[in-house]
């Protein structure tokens, strides 16, 4: 039998509420705590992986480094660095930037309701990503990226649209924009 997944239920201050299978949390569109990662190469160029068509939901599409879900019992940031490892063949340091809660319709009748935790790190590290999950990789400039999500939203993933509006904001409010960057950029 395929392992079953399971998220963990959380309210808006993130506090634990128990377990459910992930497939039924995205039909029914239940809170559950997730994260993304963001990883910026040495020129500021971010790490974008393309889904592979295989995945349940938005498959051939492009989105931020990693994202995933914490297993019960485990931390978010092992969690992360488990995934970015078993997706990416890397792994590096980063760090929590910010959390932040949305809700939306992926397809297939699957609703994403995360609150998400957003981590932000530096890498030049030769990613291998497991093609299960990922069909391809590139970097991009930040800024240009920001403007092609607006022009062709289509090729990427609902939740990555709506990280990278907060990713951007975040950066504007820490002065990243101003060269007076957080330590992990």
């Amino acid at each position: 039998p395929m392992n079953v997944d399971y998220v963990i239920l959380v309210n808006k201050n993130d506090q634990p509420l128990g377990a459910m299978e992930k497939m039924e949390a995205h039909e029914k569109g239940v809170l559950h705590r997730a994260f993304s990662i963001f990883i910026f190469n040495s020129e500021n160029k971010l790490l974008l992986q393309k889904r592979a068509d295989q995945k349940y939901h938005s498959a051939g599409m492009w989105s931020n480094t990693v994202c995933s879900h914490p297993r019960t019992g485990e931390k978010l940031e092992d969690a992360a660095h488990r995934r970015i490892v078993e997706e990416m063949g890397f792994d590096c340091s980063f760090e929590e930037a910010f959390s932040f809660v949305y809700k939306a319709n992926v397809g297939n009748g699957l609703i994403e309701h995360e609150l998400d935790h957003v981590f932000i790190g530096k890498s030049d590290a030769q990613p291998n990503p497991d093609p299960e999950e990922i069909s391809e990789y590139k970097y991009v400039d930040f800024n240009w990226l920001y403007e092609d999500i607006q022009k062709n939203q289509d090729q990427y993933t609902v939740w990555f649209r709506i990280a990278i509006k907060e990713v951007k904001k975040y950066f504007e409010n820490n002065d990243v924009i101003n060269d007076r960057k957080p330590s992990f950029l």
